[in-house]
């Protein structure tokens, strides 16, 4: 785990601590002559560090508030007031190292890397099972992926039948089979029994990798943040150098001088932001809201647009029994108990979730006997004295002897499972991906927050997307997206507003990564959608999203009364010293006791 706070930060204000307080200890112990060299040697260390990240960030193009710092700790150093340089090295290191937490604070929360990765693979070599690194495999050789094992590299299917999890890669929350001949994607986790692969391509070129890749370079592309407070640096800096200009033309008084630029140190700005800052980040992650650093906290405030996926995050993510349609004479509650009590022996995900129906719907299940699963298709056996045959329509079909069952209307994406009783045709289970009852009261608060324009992308079929996105208030749907083109509406949308984006899932990923802030659904969702976002949703509740915004909002508002209020009293201080109204030293602890109201001002975030 790395360390929550920069060392060299760490050094720095330790440095001036210790400094400033062994410079008041020397008299006492007889040592008085040495105190303007202690307080000086301090002052100096950190002016150094200072002027080399001056250096960096004016190479980078950035005039940063830190100036006025290293301009009034240099000033008092060539004046010799080495107490007020020793004191504004103080503030300016204590101001560095909150800053630093504020980013770090966060981050250290979150190390999620790409862990759906597969490392190793097992290849066929002369008749044996041989496990190697992916990246040894190379297309034509044949590789066996065993229930629970993610696919490492594109390929088809060359024995046994493939039932998948494509959720991560396109959004699809039902399970899928492949057969012999059919096209296997890498980053898919078989479900069933084990079957071989034929490799097609070689794990670098691959599906999963290239959604890697694309996060990877949507995140180089996104522009970098600058602090809130450099917003104001070059105005300030100006000010500050033409009255200090100013007062040495009109008076020759460098004591004066010296007493505006003590004065002009901005630590309202260097301290209170990144103090609310991470008061807002700390009252986030209370409410289950995971915000990586204060620049996602800035950005997240300023929201308009949001773009959210489909499956996991505004529906369940995983089939759910919809409705029971019985044939015959058999009562639904019927179909479902003997259904469920013979899926007690599968371990398909279909399976669970009957049982799981059933349970909720308080029906007692009976132990199944002699049951027969065929993977991928569908279970047979004796369940309370009858013959049961639950599966796929057209596996049931072949165990009547007819040539097709004759299926029910069902709404788009929904999965069909046929019943059969006593060789007779007893009914249908429609199982689908529901909408999350918070789904639409989520998106209501969203809107009551500032966002104005909401936007579904999917990977879904457009008839399932656009039944979802009638049913909320959406301003726009898109479906069939591949996560290159979910990165595109994403960039769009930008023309619109700061975009924030949802989403759970792999193929979210990249569109996290592009959009201004990235929301994952943390609690459900992959690992390399967590660590693409800039924020990850900690608890199962879409309704966070829009107490997230809020709070930022609220922390955001109380970093720039912050700021405007300190800079006031700084200016006034500063007019004072020009006019001969205080000294240097009074300067500097003038403006600890602004930084001491600043903080406390900032810390009301944490409410």
């Amino acid at each position: 785990m790395p360390p929550l706070l920069n060392p060299v930060k760490l050094l720095l204000l330790a440095v001036a601590a210790v400094g400033l307080a062994a410079g008041f200890a020397m008299p006492f112990l007889g040592l008085g002559s040495l105190q303007p060299f202690i307080w000086g040697a301090a002052a100096g260390f950190v002016l150094a560090f200072l002027v080399g990240e001056i250096i960096v960030s004016l190479r980078a193009g950035d005039v940063g508030l830190d100036i006025v710092a290293a301009i009034s700790m240099a000033a008092a150093v060539g004046f010799g007031e080495t107490l007020a340089a020793a004191v504004v090295a103080l503030m300016y290191a204590g101001g560095q190292l909150l800053e630093n937490y504020a980013e770090v604070r966060a981050r250290s929360e979150m190390q999620a890397l790409l862990g759906r990765v597969p490392k190793t693979a097992l290849r066929y070599r002369d008749g044996e099972l041989d496990e190697v690194a992916i990246d040894s495999l190379d297309p034509g050789e044949r590789i066996l992926v065993r229930q629970g094992d993610v696919v490492p590299a594109d390929g088809q299917v060359c024995e046994g039948t493939a039932l998948l999890d494509l959720g991560v890669l396109t959004g699809e929350s039902v399970p899928v089979r492949r057969d012999v001949g059919q096209a296997v994607p890498s980053g898919a986790a078989s479900l069933d029994k084990a079957f071989d692969l034929t490799i097609e391509r070689r794990a670098a070129d691959s599906t999963y990798s290239g959604i890697v890749r694309l996060v990877e370079a949507a995140q180089k592309a996104k522009a970098p943040m600058v602090r809130l407070a450099d917003r104001y640096a070059i105005w300030f800096l100006v000010f500050t150098l033409a009255l200090a200009a100013g007062t040495w033309a009109l008076t020759g008084a460098q004591g004066r001088v010296l007493a505006v630029l003590v004065s002009a140190t901005p630590c309202p700005l260097i301290l209170a932001v990144p103090v609310a800052l991470i008061a807002g980040i700390s009252r986030a992650a209370k409410r289950g809201v995971l915000i990586k650093g204060g620049p996602v906290l800035e950005t997240l405030a300023r929201a308009s647009c949001l773009v959210i996926d489909k499956t996991g995050t505004l529906t369940e993510g995983r089939a759910s029994l919809a409705a029971i349609l019985p044939e015959g004479r058999r009562q639904p509650e019927e179909v479902l108990l003997l259904a469920a009590s013979l899926d007690q022996a599968s371990g398909h995900v279909i399976a669970a979730s009957l049982v799981a129906a059933a349970h909720e719907r308080g029906l007692r299940l009976i132990t199944p006997e002699a049951a027969e699963e065929t993977g991928g298709e569908g279970i047979e056996g004796r369940v309370g004295g009858h013959q049961v045959v639950a599966g796929s329509p057209e596996f049931v079909g072949r165990k009547l002897r007819r040539r097709a069952l004759p299926k029910p209307e069902a709404e788009a994406g929904a999965a069909l499972v046929a019943v059969a009783v006593d060789g007779k045709l007893a009914g249908y289970l429609v199982l689908a991906d529901a909408l999350r009852e918070d789904a639409s009261a989520a998106l209501a608060k969203l809107r009551a927050a500032g966002v104005r324009r909401i936007v579904l992308a999917s990977g879904d079929a457009p008839a399932v997307v656009d039944k979802v996105a009638a049913s909320l208030d959406i301003d726009a749907a898109h479906a069939g997206l591949s996560p290159a083109a979910k990165v595109d509406i994403v960039l769009a949308e930008r023309k619109h507003g700061v975009v924030l984006m949802a989403g759970d899932g792999v193929n979210d990923a990249p569109a996290l990564a592009a959009a201004d802030v990235g929301i994952a659904m943390g609690a459900r969702g992959s690992p390399a959608s967590a660590e693409a976002a800039d924020a990850v949703l900690l608890v199962d509740n879409l309704e966070r999203i829009a107490e997230a915004v809020a709070i930022s909002q609220r922390s955001l508002g109380i970093a720039r009364q912050s700021v405007f209020v300190g800079l006031g009293l700084s200016l006034a201080a500063m007019a004072a010293a020009a006019l001969g109204m205080i000294t240097a030293i009074e300067g500097a602890l003038f403006q600890e006791v602004i930084d001491t109201a600043v903080i406390l001002n900032a810390l009301r975030a944490l409410r």
